[in-house]
C-alpha cells in the first residue's frame, strides 16, 4: 500500500518536522487527502474529503507557526473524524443511507477543540450505519461498503469505527476520532493493529455527535501509540456546557506525577476460554513484559449479566433515538437486512426490562469500582480473535469472546480502557492487549501502555498490502 512516509510518523515526530521546516501543515494536509482519496477509498474508509476546510486550516496553522504562535503538539497535524461528528464542510451521514445528505451548520465540541489545538481536519471517515445500534449481522452494514482491513483486504477492519481504525493502521493519517458504546473503538484498534483509547464516560463532550445510547456513548482517539492517544485526549477532554453529561473534570497529558513501575495488574480467571491459540500465546508473552514493571495476579470477576444488560440498554435507547426513521419507514433504506428488522423489535422492549437492565448496571458499576480500585489495570485480550474474514461474517454466538473478558462490563460501568497491539495471530493478523482501569484513571492507563510499548515494537509494525 502506497503512502507518504511522513504520514507514518508519530504526532511528536511529525510536529518536530513541521517546526524544523522539513515539511509543512499544507504539505501534510495535501498528502493525507491524496492518500485518503486513493488508498483510503480502496479500504471503504472514507465518507468525504474536506479539501476546502482542510486547506484553510492548514494555511492558518502554517502562518501561525511561522510567527511563533504554537498551539501545541497537534498544531498542523492532519486528522479524520468518524462520520457521526458534526463538522461544517461536509455531510454528516452517520454511515446510513437515510442521512446521506444530512448537513449541520456547526461543529461538534470535539471537532471544535481539535481546531483550537491547531489540528487539521481533512476527512469524515466511514462507519457502520448508525454506529451498529440496529444490531447488524452483516459486515457491509454501511453505505460506503464493508470496512476493509489494511493487513488483509479480505478481512474486516472492525466496527463501528471502521474507517477511523483502517486509515490510521494504513498510515494515511496520524490519528482519528472514533466512538464507543459497546466496543467500537477498541475493536477496530485490535483488528487493525493500532492503539485505541476509550475514555471514562463523561470525560469527552458528545455535543454534536450522533446519539445511539445516551448513557453509554463515548468519544475517543485511535492512533498508532498510547502516547499519541494521550496527546489527542488532552485536546478533546473536559467539561462542556452544551453536554450536561460531560464531567466537571480536567485532564492533562503527559502527567508528570505518574510512576513508571511498581504497577499491580489483574488478569481475569478464565480469560483464555474460547480464545484463539495465538491470542493466548501473545497475551502470555505480554504478561511477561508487564512483569518487568509490576506484578500480575489472577482475579475472579463477578458473574453478572453485563452483556445482556448493555444490549437491552443500547437497543431501547437506540430505538428511541431513531424513532423517526422507524416510524416513517426510512429504516428500510439501511444497507444491512438485519438492521431493517431489528429496530422494530427494539422499539417493543418493555420499560420494565430497560429498568431492570439499568439496575443491573448499577450493581456492575459498584462491583467493578471495587475491583479496579485494588489494581492499576485489569489486563487481557481486547478481542479473543483476530479480524474475521468478510466471507465468514459475524458469529454472534462468540460475542463474549470477541468483546474480551471485560468488554461489556467496562462499557456498562463507563470505565476507561486502552487497546494496544501485542503481536500477530491467525493469517498474520494483529492481536491486541487491553488495559482497563478505574474511572478517571486515563493518565495511569496511558502511562502503563506507553511503558509496555517502550518495551515492545508491535505498534511500529506496518501493513504491506
Amino acid at each position: 500500500m502506497a503512502y507518504d512516509p511522513l504520514l507514518g510518523l508519530s504526532i511528536g515526530e511529525l510536529g518536530a518536522k513541521i517546526r524544523s521546516g522539513e515539511t509543512s501543515p499544507t504539505a501534510l494536509a495535501r498528502a493525507a487527502m491524496d492518500a485518503l482519496d486513493s488508498d483510503g477509498r480502496k479500504l471503504n474508509a472514507v465518507a468525504a474529503i474536506m479539501e476546502d476546510r482542510a486547506m484553510r486550516q492548514a494555511e492558518r496553522a502554517e502562518a501561525e507557526l511561522e510567527v511563533g504562535h504554537d498551539r501545541g503538539p497537534l498544531h498542523g497535524i492532519p486528522w479524520g473524524a468518524k462520520d457521526l461528528l458534526a463538522a461544517v464542510g461536509a455531510p454528516t451521514t452517520w454511515g446510513a443511507t437515510p442521512f446521506k445528505e444530512q448537513v449541520f451548520d456547526f461543529d461538534a465540541t470535539a471537532v471544535k477543540k481539535l481546531e483550537q489545538a491547531g489540528a487539521v481536519l481533512v476527512a469524515k471517515l466511514a462507519m457502520v450505519e448508525l454506529a451498529g445500534g440496529m444490531g447488524y449481522e452483516e459486515l457491509d452494514a454501511a453505505w460506503t461498503g464493508p470496512g476493509l482491513n489494511p493487513w488483509d483486504h479480505d478481512s474486516w477492519a472492525g466496527g463501528s469505527s471502521s474507517g477511523s481504525g483502517a486509515v490510521v493502521a494504513a498510515r494515511l493519517l496520524p490519528f482519528a476520532i472514533g466512538s464507543e458504546t459497546f466496543g467500537s473503538i477498541v475493536t477496530p484498534a485490535s483488528y487493525c493493529g493500532i492503539s485505541g483509547l476509550r475514555p471514562t464516560y463523561g470525560r469527552v463532550s458528545r455535543y454534536g455527535a450522533m446519539a445511539l445510547s445516551w448513557t453509554l456513548d463515548k468519544l475517543g482517539p485511535l492512533a498508532r501509540s498510547a502516547d499519541d492517544c494521550g496527546l489527542v485526549l488532552d485536546a478533546i477532554a473536559g467539561p462542556d456546557k452544551n453536554d450536561p453529561t460531560s464531567a466537571q473534570r480536567t485532564f492533562q497529558y503527559p502527567s508528570q506525577k505518574m510512576r513508571r513501575d511498581g504497577f499491580r495488574f489483574a488478569i481475569p480467571a478464565g480469560w483464555d476460554e474460547g480464545t484463539e491459540p495465538e491470542v493466548v500465546d501473545n497475551i502470555n508473552e505480554s504478561l511477561d513484559t508487564l512483569r518487568q514493571i509490576g506484578t500480575v495476579e489472577e482475579v475472579t470477576l463477578p458473574d453478572m449479566p453485563s452483556g445482556q444488560a448493555a444490549r437491552i440498554i443500547i437497543a431501547a435507547e437506540g430505538a428511541s433515538a431513531f424513532e423517526d426513521i422507524i416510524e416513517d419507514g426510512r429504516v428500510m433504506q439501511l444497507q444491512a437486512p438485519s438492521c431493517r428488522v431489528k429496530p422494530h423489535v427494539h422499539a417493543m422492549i418493555p420499560a420494565r426490562d430497560y429498568l431492570r437492565a439499568m439496575r443491573v448496571r448499577r450493581h456492575v458499576s459498584v462491583a467493578y469500582d471495587r475491583i479496579t480500585a485494588e489494581y492499576d489495570a485489569i489486563v487481557g485480550p481486547t478481542t479473543g480473535n483476530v479480524s474475521p474474514l468478510l466471507t465468514k461474517g459475524l458469529d454472534r454466538s462468540s460475542r463474549p469472546t470477541t468483546s474480551g473478558p471485560i468488554g461489556a462490563s467496562g462499557n456498562l460501568a463507563g470505565l476507561p480502557a486502552i487497546a494496544v497491539p501485542n503481536g500477530f495471530g491467525d493469517r498474520g493478523m494483529p492481536t491486541s492487549l487491553q488495559f482497563t482501569g478505574r474511572a478517571w484513571t486515563e493518565s495511569r492507563l496511558l502511562t502503563i501502555a506507553a511503558e509496555y510499548q517502550a518495551r515492545t515494537k508491535h505498534h511500529k509494525a506496518t501493513p504491506v498490502v
